[in-house]
């Protein structure tokens, strides 16, 4: 895979945001990392760290882990760890945070690190000194931003349910996309959206798409005034099915929007979410044509009772589409036709719920797999292509992920659940 020309607004590196960049391809932005062109096993090291969301990277040797509190009102913090030993290195100390809901990171093009957790943004120096920081308008965790190419950050607050706050359907409220200026995260503007939204963004060049709890969504950015351009003739509803609930984050790559549907149940996690799901109507892959707005449904597993909280994988050089249903510990890949249309290339039982990172050029796939009778989280490595195994070592955390790994510029891998922090390299 060549480097992705998306990510120029982000810091040159192979991992400066979540997914790797706004398109989340999970992939590195460089391109070829390296490493053995033959893998035959994982050496790991596990590090025990509450609240983990996700780590970044910037210059070689730069790790930077994003961590919160626990219980509403709590505050974010940005440790920079040792490569090597995860030990921490330097901190930012507590940043103002807000409602709890796992927050985000991103190393941006200007030097900086952006930081949105709760209700706040924050702007750091590599040394992780505050530059500016600013209170976000409304009193709900903002979940994740994209860098947009003119540096412009778009985040939206969260409309899903929470432990501690939990929300009926239909009391959700429609969400806010919020811009912000990179250098002094002065809001440049918003634009409140048709209906509620409990995914991520994901963006392509200058346009941002939201999956809503209906339907997939987009709105523009005019980089020369500053302002939201709303496309509001583009609306593809992909709830249609009785049962069905929302999707979680989209990955565009092949002219299309990629998600999964039916994460409904989330807040039933007691460690994994195996056997946590409510939505009755099998869990689907949801691929949106970006010209046409066509919406297409193809069951992963065909059991009731799916769920998931985050994104498919897609190779669009081997046309593959990896999908995964952690409420009953599946896994299926599809090939993709030129039509868009999908056919069943393998499947496997394995209790994955986290992010993924996609190895282009080896044809490997990082997943995880949750063992409640050992208690513990393997991290795995399957060929793309045929499901294989081809390496597995055992990370030591508690609990399943369901947030974000990342890459340094060795090759080395980086796996976070809420309770621990591995450094994986392939020999």
């Amino acid at each position: 895979m060549s480097p992705d020309p998306g990510l120029a607004p982000y810091f040159p590196g192979p991992w400066p945001a979540e997914d790797g960049g706004p398109r989340r391809l999970q992939a590195p932005g460089t391109g070829a990392m390296p490493g053995p062109a033959t893998v035959g096993g994982i050496d790991i090291a596990s590090r025990t760290e509450l609240m983990l969301t996700m780590v970044v990277t910037r210059e070689p040797g730069e790790v930077f882990l994003l961590k919160h509190g626990l219980g509403d009102g709590v505050p974010s913090v940005v440790d920079r760890i040792d490569p090597d030993s995860l030990e921490t290195v330097a901190t930012s100390g507590e940043l103002a945070g807000g409602p709890m809901w796992p927050g985000s990171m991103a190393a941006h093009a200007n030097g900086s690190l952006h930081v949105i957790f709760g209700n706040h943004a924050h702007k750091l120096s590599s040394d992780l000194t505050v530059e500016a920081s600013v209170t976000l308008p409304r009193n709900r965790p903002y979940n994740g931003f994209v860098v947009l190419p003119d540096g412009t950050l778009v985040t939206k607050d969260f409309a899903g349910s929470r432990a501690l706050a939990p929300i009926a359907p239909d009391e959700r409220e429609p969400c806010e996309l919020i811009a912000l200026d990179p250098d002094d995260l002065t809001i440049l503007d918003r634009c409140i959206l048709p209906e509620p939204s409990i995914a991520r963004l994901s963006a392509l060049e200058e346009t941002v798409y939201i999956v809503g709890d209906t339907s997939l969504l987009r709105c523009g950015w005019d980089s020369v005034t500053k302002k939201f351009v709303p496309d509001p003739e583009f609306v593809a509803t992909y709830r249609t099915l009785d049962g069905q609930t929302y999707g979680w984050d989209c990955v565009l790559t092949l002219g299309a929007a990629w998600f999964l549907d039916n994460g409904d149940g989330t807040t039933n996690f007691d460690a994994s979410f195996e056997g946590k799901g409510i939505s009755t109507e099998p869990l689907h892959l949801v691929r949106v044509d970006l010209e046409t707005a066509h919406v297409e449904l193809t069951e992963v597993c065909g059991l009731p009772g799916g769920l998931i909280a985050n994104p498919p994988l897609i190779d669009p050089d081997r046309r593959i589409a990896v999908a995964y249903d952690s409420g009953n510990g599946h896994m299926t890949a599809f090939d993709i036709a030129e039509d868009g249309s999908l056919s069943r290339r393998w499947e496997r039982k394995q209790n994955h719920a986290a992010h993924l990172v996609h190895l282009a050029d080896r044809g490997l796939v990082l997943t995880g797999d949750f063992d409640r009778v050992k208690g513990t989280e393997d991290v795995v490595l399957l060929d793309i292509s045929t499901g294989a195994e081809v390496a597995r070592a055992d990370t030591g955390g508690p609990i399943q992920s369901t947030v974000f790994p990342g890459m340094g510029h060795d090759g080395t891998l980086y796996w976070c659940s809420m309770t621990t922090v591995s450094r994986l390299r392939l020999r």
